[in-house]
């Protein structure tokens, strides 16, 4: 679909590559496929601007991340600290997946070292990593896992909103095997979307874990069999958020499930979302189209978000 008129015009990205796939939806690609989508500083802050102008875009309402080639994102890119040879970058294409894990904890170890140098660690955004791990934001995105998740890459999926996975998708957070940790968010999350003992088994062991059984676990809504397109999957789902159903209704009604994600009580969240949020659109156009339309037994015919 071709580019539709904005407010503002998109940032300008190099890491990622941005389309529009059908409307009021943004497809965002982590577009660095040799390096299996490993996101390095500058990787971070241009996701950064892109989310923040997707919140700022009115007439967006549903976006989708989900990375070109074999991997949905891998992780940290490290290779502006310690570079990689042409034929270590090769070597990296070849590996299995079921063997990947373990032959990208060398740079971790390596990212240890840099984290104990006093003013060497490299900044991220306050939305965390690929601006994801630890967004709040306004409007929905969905994860369209195509492949290798691991990581930095994992913590994005686990903080976004929907995950569509790919049969083949895999899933890893290794860092406990070379000393390091996953802080970019993952780890609170997980314990309230699993339970202790779940994410106690998958944050210790460092383990791979399908598709599948990430679904069955909660942490994927659905898993797209061989022969299916994970994004064809995902801009489906998105359209119907973004066209069948109230823009303002979705914003409030996410704002009230991250209130109990982020960890507030029922009684704080549920005044939280009505005294900050639900105030805001009633009685404005869309909740009155939404309730004239009912009465007239006809679709409603929504405008974009001004929240």
């Amino acid at each position: 679909m071709s580019q539709p008129p904005f407010a503002t015009p998109p940032p300008p990205t190099s890491f990622s590559k941005l389309s529009f796939p059908s409307q009021h939806l943004l497809l965002v690609i982590f577009n660095r496929p040799t390096s299996l989508n490993c996101i390095n500083n500058a990787g971070h802050h241009e996701l950064d601007a892109v989310w923040t102008w997707f919140d700022n875009e009115p007439s967006l309402r549903v976006g989708i991340v989900t990375g070109a080639g074999r991997a949905f994102c891998a992780g940290a890119d490290l290779k502006g600290f310690f570079p990689f040879s042409s034929l270590q970058c090769r070597l990296v294409q070849s590996i299995r997946t079921e063997d990947l894990d373990r032959c990208l904890l060398h740079p971790l170890v390596e990212w240890n070292k840099i984290n104990a140098l006093p003013g060497t660690r490299p900044e991220m955004p306050p939305s965390g990593f690929g601006a994801l791990s630890t967004r709040t934001g306004r409007k929905p995105i969905i994860a369209a896992v195509n492949g290798i998740c691991f990581g930095g890459g994992f913590e994005m999926v686990i903080n976004t909103d929907l995950v569509v996975a790919s049969h083949a998708a895999r899933f890893s957070l290794p860092e406990v095997k070379v000393g390091v940790v996953a802080v970019a968010g993952a780890l609170p999350r997980i314990a309230r979307t699993l339970g202790k003992q779940r994410a106690m088994e998958l944050a210790l062991t460092g383990r791979q874990m399908s598709a599948q059984e990430a679904q069955s676990w909660g942490l994927v809504n659905t898993v797209v069999s061989k022969g299916k397109d994970v994004v064809e999957e995902a801009v489906r789902l998105a359209r119907e958020i973004a066209t069948g159903v109230s823009p303002d209704s979705v914003i409030v009604s996410r704002m009230g499930i991250l209130a109990g994600w982020d960890g507030s009580g029922v009684e704080e969240g549920t005044d939280r979302t009505r005294d900050e949020w639900f105030r805001r659109i009633v009685g404005k156009e869309n909740m009155v189209e939404g309730v004239q339309a009912f009465v007239e037994k006809r679709k409603p015919r929504w405008v974009d978000s001004k929240l």
